[in-house]
């Protein structure tokens, strides 16, 4: 079965925005001296959102896709 080859994620894409929007909460939060446990569930989600679109490129380059279980 061949695969449909993905377009690469420009900086106007919704998901590298929403990447982008969980950075600046995140920023935010630390700027505005939140609690630990916040700051700690904000990085994770920037973490996460990051990861996927560096997934998403990767695949969409060329690249192996994740390893998905």
């Amino acid at each position: 079965m061949q695969r449909k080859k993905r377009q690469p994620v420009l900086p106007g894409d919704p998901l590298y925005q929403q990447a982008i929007e969980a950075m600046k909460r995140y920023d935010q939060a630390k700027a505005d001296g939140k609690p630990e446990a916040e700051l700690k569930r904000l990085r994770i989600e920037a973490e996460h959102a990051f990861q996927t679109v560096t997934d998403y490129q990767l695949e969409a380059l060329g690249g192996l896709p994740p390893t998905r279980h």
